[in-house]
């Protein structure tokens, strides 16, 4: 993808997102891919890995497989049965593509049918919701700090600052069997959604960001945020996605589809 990028795609009459990546001031290749297709009910951020072989093309691979998905109104589970395919192809293709060498990406999607949420990840690249002025992190990172923090090894603020922090557990392509966590997620009007890569939220607190997503405008919101992460170094890419369900739309409850 071009070193800095912003797409606009026609917007659902209940729902509005625009999307930024950037390549920011250390890198010298985006890793990041994303998908904004409102048309589709989906948005994808995918951050490739790097230090390994072809994070982009693996990044890319992703949102290939994805960007044909066509939305069955009807159907929201079989919806999230062809989604977890795509990301299975996607996930061979980078197995296959290189001989003793790991090309992987992390992947994090949002995917609303009708009244219905989900959300579907795999490594740290989050989804977050902003709603009554608070932000939530709806993801788990799939990361080895992460996995101490539970086990209770490192406490929250230990886990922020440690030097393994960029070690994640899960991505697609690096093994045969993908592990991808999906959770339904409620929905209420008004609902603002965040998608990012590790360059956003690594270098941007939870608290500027919730305060940026309470800007009025979606677009405000987006760019004050990119451009936060790289007044302070750019030292990742940097990408993002925010959307918005328009005061119309309809609720639903919050469930678990998987174990956690």
């Amino acid at each position: 993808m071009p070193s800095s990028q912003a797409m606009q795609v026609p917007d659902s009459p209940e729902w509005f997102s625009r999307a930024s990546s950037v390549l920011g001031h250390v890198r010298k290749v985006n890793e990041d891919s994303f998908l904004d297709a409102c048309e589709q009910g989906l948005w994808v951020v995918a951050d490739g890995m790097g230090g390994h072989s072809r994070g982009d093309r693996a990044s890319q691979e992703i949102i290939a497989q994805l960007q044909n998905f066509t939305i069955n109104p009807a159907d929201s589970r079989a919806d999230l049965e062809s989604l977890m395919k795509r990301l299975e192809l996607a996930n061979t293709f980078c197995r296959n593509e290189v001989v003793g060498e790991v090309m992987g990406s992390t992947v994090a999607l949002l995917y609303v049918n009708g009244t219905e949420g989900f959300v579907m990840w795999a490594g740290d690249s989050r989804v977050y919701r902003y709603r009554d002025e608070e932000l939530q992190q709806l993801t788990d990172d799939h990361s080895l700090v992460q996995e101490l923090h539970r086990l209770g090894e490192l406490t929250a603020d230990e886990a922020e600052t440690h030097p393994s922090s960029n070690v994640i557990t899960r991505a697609v392509g690096v093994s045969d069997d993908l592990d991808v966590q999906v959770r339904q997620v409620a929905l209420k009007p008004g609902d603002r959604f965040l998608l990012c890569s590790d360059g956003l939220f690594k270098d941007v607190l939870n608290s500027e960001m919730q305060t940026n997503m309470g800007l009025p405008s979606m677009e405000h919101a987006l760019d004050s945020m990119v451009h936060l992460a790289l007044k302070r170094g750019g030292t990742d890419n940097i990408t993002a996605i925010v959307v918005q369900l328009s005061s119309e739309f309809g609720q639903n409850s919050e469930q678990s589809l998987t174990s956690e």
